[in-house]
């Protein structure tokens, strides 16, 4: 005889450190249970610094602000940027930027980093997931469309694959979600890892 009894996956609750709507959604989507604390945290480069190295580096600094204030919860970080020849592109910072940045990245080949940290007391773990994405040649009408209406200004790259960028995008190889804002698989993995610690 089967049991039919569900089996619930209990994922905990996290403090989420950050203000990204779209890593609310991906949480809210999944299941997870969170309350939001967003720290101030200079998110400036450091001179030399490889955006792999960068990207974790901010994940971790948000993480550990509010978990040094709430040593009991369990607070992920995160922090997603664009890298095309090896330069990362942020946010635009104004309309022409986001002109530059969408212009940059037609007809091309990108990576979408997003470091991930979940800190918990005074131990904090890591990791970084990487997305090539592939733009299709984009004429100006196109790339002005996306200025225009694809929100581009708190986007890293200027865009957003769930919405008016998907009609340019002709090929995604790594995790999707990671493109959107938060690669929750990577997410899940760590925080099970630092719970069972």
């Amino acid at each position: 005889m089967q049991n039919d009894k569900r089996q619930e996956l209990d994922l905990g609750e996290i403090v989420l450190a950050s203000g990204s709507p779209r890593r609310s959604e991906i949480l809210g989507s999944v299941g997870w249970k969170f309350s939001k604390q967003v720290p101030d945290v200079d998110e400036s480069e450091r001179e030399g610094e490889h955006p792999e190295d960068y990207v974790r580096r901010l994940a971790e600094t948000k993480s550990r602000a509010i978990a040094a204030a709430s040593p009991s919860a369990v607070v992920l970080g995160a922090d997603t940027t664009v890298v095309v020849d090896g330069q990362i592109i942020g946010k635009p910072v104004n309309q022409d930027d986001a002109r530059r940045m969408i212009s940059l990245l037609s007809g091309r080949w990108h990576d979408v980093l997003t470091g991930v940290a979940l800190s918990r007391g005074q131990m904090t773990l890591s990791g970084v997931q990487k997305t090539s994405v592939l733009f299709r040649e984009m004429d100006a009408d196109e790339v002005e469309f996306l200025v225009q209406h694809g929100e581009p200004m708190d986007k890293a790259g200027a865009y957003a694959v769930q919405a008016q960028a998907a009609l340019f995008i002709e090929r995604i190889e790594g995790d999707y979600w990671n493109v959107v804002g938060l690669p929750v698989s990577l997410v899940y993995g760590l925080y099970n890892e630092l719970i069972s610690r």
